[in-house]
C-alpha cells in the first residue's frame, strides 16, 4: 500500500512519512477547532449541530493541512495536492 502511495504521488519514503503524519495532526487538529468553535454556538448535538459540524470540518481541513505541512516541509506537494482536489470537485480549472 505504501509502495503504491509513494509511487502515485512520486516521493520517496521519508517524504511520505511526513506527508502521511501532516495529514494526521492535520485532520487532528481540526477537529479539535471545529468542537472547540461549535461550544460557541448554543446547539444542542441534534441534525443541525452534526450538519454545521461537518461544514466547519470541510473548510477548515485544507486550511489545517496546509499550515501544518509548512512545519513538515510539505506545503508543495499540499498546495498541489489540493489544487487537483478542487479540479477534480470543478471548483477550480
Amino acid at each position: 500500500m505504501f509502495d503504491k502511495l509513494k509511487k502515485k504521488w512520486n516521493v520517496t519514503g521519508v517524504q511520505l512519512v511526513l506527508i502521511l503524519c501532516t495529514f494526521a495532526i492535520g485532520g487532528s487538529m481540526d477537529g479539535y477547532i471545529s468542537r472547540r468553535i461549535m461550544t460557541l454556538i448554543p446547539l444542542d448535538k441534534g441534525v443541525l449541530w452534526w450538519v454545521i459540524y461537518i461544514v466547519i470540518l470541510t473548510l477548515l481541513w485544507p486550511l489545517c493541512v496546509l499550515l501544518i505541512s509548512i512545519f513538515f516541509g510539505q506545503f508543495r506537494f499540499f498546495k498541489n495536492y489540493l489544487a487537483r482536489v478542487a479540479r477534480r470537485m470543478k471548483l477550480m480549472k
